[in-house]
């Protein structure tokens, strides 16, 4: 057999589906919404731009986490069964056909319509207006050329540290002056504070001079007197999967450890290289030998397209076209809060529960909570715990006030959140200066969990307000991803997120959780035990069933207990984003499983985990996916709904995802995904019903 036959029977007869394989076919859903005829240009470009961020993420963490197994001899066996050799190919391979596919169908079908919407991208220069050009030229005398550094790579000139994701222009030049034919090779980085392109009104149309044209044009102004045999654009992406030192010292000096570790982001291996067709094969063989790559880390991109599409948002978000992208319905009240804004929130939620379902009810509520618990005399206490927080956050504002006015204010800053480590280091010093008790995360551990609580003193009493979200404390990011957040004063609630803090900030181990289910301590079990339920409840001929809403599905030992469950008789219905490690459909393993994606206008965020339980459902929303991060290496909770009608509008979330079929995908048994057709049937789109929910639909949810 073949090594190519050997790796496709590999990967077609594993029960589990590759966790990186998976992914890409998430980036395809999401390359399918810049395809779909119903949007305008420019929200086909936003998803272009989301392909070209969310490969970027890929390769730094996921590519590069495999490379930390190939650079150092560390063995790995992928869930398709290949070892790291033959999967890193076969791995390469399906992102080199997602990239083809990308830039074919930016060039075929996105370039052409620019024109037409009062724009385009100049690729030669030379064919501008005289005055035009000569405003380049200026552009590029007076503003670019002082910040270039030509930097050689010689005998005599170290290998320069060249920056992951800036464009950088390979320049291949000779000494006219010198009978032999050396070569040399420089490096002209781009500098990252500039715009990407230069902007011209004609009165028509504006027009977008990527700045690599205009460098370009004038590079030779860099090398005077020298012959330039070849000047090729790319662009670098280096691994930026690190992990900390857990050593017993690190909790000493736990920022400083971080703050090491990012800059090795800066430093580390290249995984990937773009760059322009036509490059100098010299040029590629030195970058491949310095970076021990081959041919399928080097991504080739036509002169005529674009390289790095997250460029793009420069266009979308110009003001001539900002308002192009179609902007979302305006949030509704929340079911059991339509008097939103009239009452004290304190005196709100003494009488009821409000679930938020984010971006169709507003954060204010909770926000209102924070904001007056840092104003309102009574309170006497503020714990938080922070993954991401939005830029000039009102959060941390109301957290700044809460400290000046003399409150205990508690705050875990998770500094190991991806790509916002800097951010949330600033915000957390900030807070610690005014006074407040900051956490800066536990080393072995990242702390996911998204919880709140306020202590107030009311007469006699001490009442405490709890929060619990599946969604990061970020105001902008709550008008994009759906995420379920819950108000309440329950004291069941209120003493186990009480444990739980103290879990964090200090140094204690409770019994018992009568609401919520944690991580690491015991998630993945009672999930186990959840699952095994309904299937002795199949086994018996009782009722039974599992609907689950979540991000990523990549844990073998749940994976493993929902085969058995279908094997029982359980009906399993998924709704699992982006990756899933689970095979649904296969004859003997898994007929009772199926799979759906929702990809669309908003960021599917949220989860929810619904056991049917014989006709009294279990239901839980949180902060965590069915992973082994999300069970083994971080702090994560899942919170019990308990009251009736939260419950419900909870089950009703389930039961419109399961009808929605304008965004949804069905994944199929290997690993592919088709689209739900809609046929005859009215369009469902639950990115549009969600705003028009009522509390009788809700009574009436049934989801077996």
């Amino acid at each position: 057999m073949l090594v190519k036959d050997r790796v496709l029977s590999s990967i077609a007869t594993s029960h589990y589906i590759s966790r990186d394989l998976s992914w890409l076919k998430f980036n395809n859903r999401v390359l399918d919404q810049a395809k779909k005829p119903g949007r305008n240009i420019f929200e086909k470009l936003k998803f272009m731009a989301i392909t070209s961020s969310n490969l970027d993420e890929f390769f730094m963490i996921r590519v590069g986490s495999l490379y930390n197994y190939l650079d150092y001899g560390k063995e790995r066996i992928d869930y398709s069964g290949l070892r790291e050799k033959p999967f890193k190919k076969k791995l390469l391979q399906e992102t080199q056909t997602f990239f083809k596919e990308q830039y074919e169908h930016y060039l075929k079908h996105l370039q052409p319509q620019f024109e037409k919407n009062h724009f385009s991208i100049v690729r030669d220069i030379d064919k501008l207006e005289a005055g035009e050009t000569k405003k380049l030229e200026e552009y590029f005398n007076r503003t670019i050329y002082p910040m270039l550094t030509p930097m050689v790579y010689d005998s005599y000139h170290a290998f320069p540290t060249l920056m992951n994701k800036l464009l950088i222009f390979g320049v291949v030049t000779k000494n006219p002056s010198e009978k032999k034919d050396q070569k040399k090779l420089s490096f002209v980085q781009i500098p990252q504070n500039l715009p990407r392109f230069y902007e011209i009104d004609d009165g028509d149309d504006i027009l977008f001079v990527p700045i690599e044209k205009i460098i370009q044009k004038y590079i030779e102004r860099l090398f005077r007197n020298i012959e330039i045999l070849s000047v090729n654009l790319f662009r670098i992406t280096r691994n930026g999967d690190f992990t900390l030192d857990e050593s017993d010292d690190i909790e000493a000096n736990f920022v400083e450890e971080v703050r090491r570790k990012l800059k090795t982001r800066k430093t580390g291996r290249v995984v990937r290289v773009e760059v322009e067709k036509g490059y100098n094969s010299w040029m590629m063989r030195q970058l491949s030998n310095r970076w021990s790559i081959d041919k399928d880390n080097i991504f080739e991109i036509d002169e005529n397209a674009l390289m790095d599409f997250t460029a793009l948002w420069q266009i979308i978000n110009h003001s001539e076209f900002k308002n192009r992208i179609p902007k979302p319905h305006a949030p509704v009240p929340p079911l059991t809060y339509p008097e939103m804004g009239t009452d004290n929130i304190f005196e709100i939620l003494k009488s009821r529960d409000i679930l938020l379902h984010h971006p169709y009810n507003d954060i204010e509520p909770m926000l209102e909570l924070i904001e007056r618990s840092a104003e309102d005399p009574s309170v006497l206490a503020i714990k938080l715990t922070i993954y991401r927080l939005a830029q000039d956050s009102l959060i941390t504002t109301a957290l700044l006030k809460a400290a000046e006015n003399g409150k205990h204010v508690s705050v875990l800053f998770e500094l190991k959140a991806r790509f916002d480590e800097e951010n949330n280091m600033r915000e957390a010093q900030k807070l610690h200066k005014a006074g407040c008790f900051v956490i800066y995360g536990i080393s072995s551990f990242k702390t996911h969990t998204k919880l709140l609580l306020v202590v107030r003193k009311e007469g006699k009493k001490v009442t405490r307000y709890v929060h619990m979200s599946s969604g990061n404390y970020n105001e902008q990011t709550a008008k994009l991803y759906t995420d379920l957040g819950l108000l309440s004063t329950n004291e069941v609630y209120a003493y186990d997120v009480s444990e739980f803090f103290n879990v964090i900030t200090g140094h204690s181990l409770p019994t018992d959780y009568k609401y919520l289910i944690t991580a690491p301590r015991d998630m993945r079990q009672q999930l186990i035990d959840l699952i095994r339920v309904e299937a002795d409840h199949a086994k018996k001929g009782l009722p039974s069933g599992i609907v689950i809403k979540i991000n990523s599905l990549e844990d073998k030992e749940v994976i493993d207990e929902m085969y058995k469950a279908s094997q029982a008789g359980v009906i399993i219905k998924l709704i699992v984003r982006g990756i899933c490690c689970l095979r649904p459909g296969r004859s003997g393993l898994s007929e009772n499983i199926m799979v759906r994606s929702i990809v669309g206008d908003f960021l599917e965020h949220s989860r929810i985990f619904y056991f049917h339980n014989n006709g009294d459902p279990k239901v839980y929303g949180g902060s965590a996916d069915i992973m082994v991060r999300s069970f083994d290496r971080r702090l994560e909770s899942l919170f019990l709904f308990v009251d009736p009608i939260v419950k419900k509008q909870a089950i009703n979330i389930l039961a419109y995802n399961l009808r929605d079929n304008v965004n949804t995908y069905s994944m199929q048994e290997n690993g592919e995904y088709k689209v739900v057709e809609r046929g005859k049937s009215p369009a469902f789109n639950i990115h549009k019903e969600f705003f028009k929910v009522t509390r009788e639909e809700i009574e009436k949810v049934r989801l077996f």
